[in-house]
């Protein structure tokens, strides 16, 4: 383990890891649960650095059955999955909550949102260097190396930490050549 990052902390049976114990992968994500013959076996929880978890049961290292929970307690629902689903866009809390009144528009799930470092994007489980194609945790641990769709969603997609002008381009304005210059024919 030492080799790979990981770390354990429980029980062992002839020299390897039996019984209940947590296991730490190098990501930190953390298993806390029973253990048979080195492998995830019974009872056990995937808590990520994300917040989140996954409460499974676990046969020789493959989930047979599970839940997957969202760290602000949104639980995940394999059939019948209704959050944002192109009918219903609101975050969570605002569905738990209730929404914000007219002039208090809410960003992300998170309220108030993570300021954004200048030249960086908030791909919803942290920033994101598109010069080094990291993604890094809101704290500034490492979460992954983007492949070139990821790259290209979140450029496309993620709230930005700089201002960009976006407004109207008065010559190039469809009401200025339907009605003429400034509303007028």
């Amino acid at each position: 383990m030492e080799f790979t990052g990981s770390s354990y902390n429980g029980s062992y049976k002839n020299g390897r890891m039996e019984g209940r114990g947590e296991y730490t992968l190098p990501t930190h994500t953390r298993y806390e649960g029973e253990m048979m013959d080195g492998m995830f076996h019974g009872k056990g929880v995937l808590y990520f650095v994300n917040g989140g978890k996954y409460d499974g049961i676990w046969e020789k290292g493959i989930c047979k059955q599970g839940q997957y929970t969202f760290s602000d307690g949104l639980e995940y629902e394999e059939t019948d999955w209704d959050y944002c689903d192109g009918y219903d866009r609101r975050f969570y809390t605002e569905r738990c909550y209730g929404i914000k009144p007219a002039g208090e528009s809410q960003l992300t799930n998170a309220d108030p949102p993570p300021v954004i470092p200048d030249g960086f994007y908030d791909c919803g489980d942290g920033f994101y260097d598109p010069n080094t194609r990291v993604v890094t945790d809101y704290a500034g641990r490492f979460l992954r190396n983007a492949d070139d769709c990821e790259h290209e969603w979140i450029t496309r997609t993620c709230r930005k930490g700089w201002d960009e002008f976006v407004g109207c381009d008065p010559g190039n304005s469809t009401v200025e050549k339907i009605a003429g210059p400034c509303g007028t024919k």
